[in-house]
């Protein structure tokens, strides 16, 4: 019984870190993606398009610029 409860465990262990570094490494958006989506909603039609892609245009023109490292300025 004991061995049994040590191998569930550490099988609940193993799939909670393995969920948090798929987690971890899984959304970060592309600066070519990010540009890409940038152009598509200075093209958008407000009269046209819906509320979800209103809400990300939004979301994405209030953010601001992440500052500018020592290395990128190289």
């Amino acid at each position: 019984m004991n061995k049994l409860l040590s191998t569930i465990l550490a099988a609940a262990l193993a799939t909670a870190s393995v969920g948090a570094f798929a987690a971890s490494h899984g959304g970060a958006m592309s600066d070519k993606e990010k540009a890409d989506k940038m152009a598509a909603c200075k093209k958008m039609d407000p009269m046209k398009a819906d509320d979800k892609m209103k809400a990300e245009c939004k979301k994405m023109m209030e953010e601001k610029p992440a500052p500018m490292t020592e290395e990128k300025k190289k």
